[in-house]
């Protein structure tokens, strides 16, 4: 299935990975506010990435699918979660927002040639 032409708001992982290293902004959203449980903080958030323009991409599970009905929205369930996989795409901090609608976005700081930032 090609997903650029079924489903272009929504990408996997490798690719809003891509899309965030090209200059899209990862936004984070959070739909069920945090809550903490034991030592952790629980919720709901969701990500997408966002180009200047406003095009948006919402982040989906990676599993295989067989039809445009399967595609799950990626949920993350704790604060680890989210941070984590900011951390694993690139960015050196992370601001999660902890109430039910807020947002908040990051950015990688581009690479010259070398590959530094």
């Amino acid at each position: 299935m090609n997903w650029e032409i079924e489903a272009p708001n929504v990408v996997t992982e490798a690719r809003f990975r891509d899309l965030v290293e090209s200059g899209y902004r990862a936004e984070v959203l959070c739909q069920e506010a945090a809550h903490k449980k034991g030592p952790s903080y629980y919720g709901v958030w969701i990500m997408r990435a966002v180009s200047d323009e406003g095009v948006e991409k919402l982040l989906v599970t990676a599993r295989t699918r067989t039809t445009y009905n399967d595609i799950k929205i990626r949920e993350f369930k704790t604060i680890t979660g989210v941070v984590s996989f900011l951390i694993g795409i690139g960015f050196s901090h992370a601001d999660v927002p902890l109430e039910e609608g807020q947002r908040t976005t990051h950015k990688l700081a581009p690479t010259d040639k070398s590959g530094r930032k």
